[in-house]
């Protein structure tokens, strides 16, 4: 099963509107929301399906046996994320390192799988999403990516390729999303920020040798800016698949919890629909 997987570099660049878009046009069967410290696709792609949920168990965080524990502080002294205070762990500044466990010396401490989030999935009608939610201040992110991409995988095998949303940044999240895809679109916007973290994520796929293009949404707002990432994408030898206008069409789409490819006529949905005739080519 082929991935095309939708990066951006930074948040609020347009990606789950150009995913949501990208879906909707293809008419693909597998997709997923890897964005997992706020997923928002199933919003529109799958807002009327119940999913099936379970438990991820991310990784350990410390225990205390109080019929066991004497209180005698040893387990508060070592702990260098102050994580147990009064003899009693706060999960949330645990970092399940273990020490307090090795060192206590009545084993009253032991470490315990942690729930750091909830795996989704939703399927009907032959389709398959896999998303999750990360619980809030909770570590394992990358994991937990890899684990919503093993859930699509597992569940779509007669799908011939699939659709993903990533997150935005560079960080743990977007290195498991960009493992073992076939190839990257990065959505960018024609801001100083907008330019500064595209290079950012074209390196990150570069690091990986995965397929990598460009689209920028809204380009008109600031031409010039428009203008010097293809420029700079020309330099690199990365493919510009379009320019995105802005449309106020989207931001309706989006409030009503609907795709912009609902709205064919509009010249945003215009603009994705020539994008995914040329991704079609690079991934096919």
């Amino acid at each position: 099963m082929k991935q095309l997987l939708i990066l951006s570099g930074k948040g609020g660049t347009g990606k789950t509107t150009v995913s949501s878009a990208l879906i909707a046009l293809s008419g693909v069967k597998a997709f997923a929301d890897c964005d997992v410290d706020a997923p928002n696709l199933h919003l529109v792609t799958a807002q009327d399906i119940k999913p099936n949920t379970s438990n991820y168990y991310g990784f350990q965080k410390a225990y205390i046996d109080f019929e066991k524990c004497i209180k005698c502080g040893l387990c508060e002294k070592t702990c260098r994320f102050n994580a147990i205070h009064y003899f009693s762990v706060n999960t949330s500044e645990c970092e399940g390192c273990a020490v307090c466990s090795e060192i206590c010396p009545v084993n009253a401490i032991e470490m315990r799988d942690y729930s750091s989030g909830k795996l989704m999935l939703y399927s009907s009608n032959d389709i398959t999403f896999s998303t999750a939610k990360l619980k809030t201040g909770s570590g394992a992110s990358g994991k937990l990516v890899t684990a919503v991409k093993k859930q699509l995988k597992d569940n779509s095998r007669n799908c011939e390729y699939a659709i993903i949303d990533g997150s935005p940044g560079i960080g743990c999240p977007v290195i498991a999303s960009i493992s073992g895809v076939n190839m990257v679109l990065v959505v960018s916007e024609p801001t100083v920020s907008g330019i500064h973290d595209m290079k950012r994520i074209i390196e990150t796929t570069k690091k990986f040798g995965t397929k990598c293009a460009v689209c920028i949404n809204k380009y008109d707002v600031n031409e010039s800016k428009s203008n010097q990432i293809e420029e700079y994408c020309n330099s690199i030898g990365i493919e510009v698949l379009g320019r995105i206008p802005y449309d106020k069409t989207v931001s309706m789409a989006v409030n009503n919890c609907r795709s912009i490819a609902e709205y064919p006529e509009s010249p945003a949905s215009k603009s994705i629909a020539e994008i995914w005739d040329k991704i079609k080519n690079i991934l096919f």
